[in-house]
Parts: C-alpha cells; sequence; structure tokens
C-alpha cells in the first residue's frame, strides 16, 4: 500500500487534489492511504511552500495548484 499525504490548510483546491489521488488510484487498482496535513507547522517541515502539496511513500511529488492528472498517476504507479 502507498502512502499518499495531501498537504494544505483544508481548501477547495486540496479536498479536490484528495479526490483526484483517490480516484486515480481507484482507476489504477493501486490501494492508498490518504493521510490530509493541514497543521502549518507540518506543511512548511515537509517543504510543501505552495499548497496543495502531495506526497507518496515520504517523497514530495507535488507543490501549488492541481495535479496534473497523467502525472498523478505516475507518481502513484512509481
Amino acid at each position: 500500500m502507498k502512502i499518499v499525504k495531501v498537504y494544505g490548510p483544508g481548501c477547495k483546491r486540496c479536498e479536490t487534489t484528495e479526490a483526484m489521488v483517490k480516484n486515480a488510484a481507484a482507476k489504477l487498482g493501486i490501494e492508498v492511504g490518504v493521510e490530509k496535513i493541514t497543521d502549518a507547522r507540518s506543511i512548511a517541515m515537509a517543504g510543501v511552500m505552495s499548497t496543495p502539496g502531495i506526497s507518496v511513500d515520504g517523497r514530495l511529488v507535488h507543490a501549488g495548484g492541481l495535479p496534473d492528472a497523467t502525472r498523478l498517476e505516475g507518481w502513484l504507479s512509481a
């Protein structure tokens, strides 16, 4: 199972990003555990300077704006 963390204060883009992660995982048949990180200090400590951010298995793969769906599938497949 992949561990995916979505970093953000809980804004609409952050919620959409979380939904995109879940939809991409379902499409690919990959089991993921999605954790939302909303604490500003934790977000900064993860190196996310612009939200929403995404990390997959501890590696930050995206920060700022909605992710590209194709790239998101690639991150989950890797």
